[in-house]
């Protein structure tokens, strides 16, 4: 088969907001994760240091507001968030549910250039 197909509802949910689909995926670089955020819920602050892994939070639903690095970021539907893996976040839901959709990977910076080109080898877009 050349794809793996999940319903992130079908995944266990972990501390009551997180859906992670990278092990029902048997993803090998990126980390997918839906997180539905009921009123009131914080996540845990957290960087990705010792991994390396930066972050892009797409908002899909709601509205909420990301601390990054104790800046908070409000969001709105369909905002989406790059973070670096050394800063620390944290989402803090409002009044009302949101949904989240998040993505981790390590860097793929070119290591030869100067840092600030992105290697698109095999990604359209």
């Amino acid at each position: 088969m050349s794809y793996r197909k999940v319903n992130y509802e079908e995944v266990e949910q972990v501390s009551s907001a997180m859906h992670f689909l990278s092990d029902p995926l048997e993803t090998e670089q990126v980390g997918v994760t839906v997180a539905r955020c009921d009123p009131g819920w914080n996540s845990k602050p957290h960087d990705h240091t010792e991994n390396a892994h930066e972050e892009v939070y797409v908002l899909i639903e709601g509205d909420a507001t990301v601390v990054v690095d104790d800046e908070p970021v409000a969001m709105e539907t369909g905002d989406a968030l790059w973070i670096p893996p050394e800063s620390t976040r944290q989402i803090r839901n409002g009044d009302r549910e949101s949904a989240f959709v998040l993505v981790s990977a390590p860097s793929i910076a070119d290591d030869e250039g100067d840092g600030d080109e992105w290697l698109l080898s095999g990604f359209a877009g």
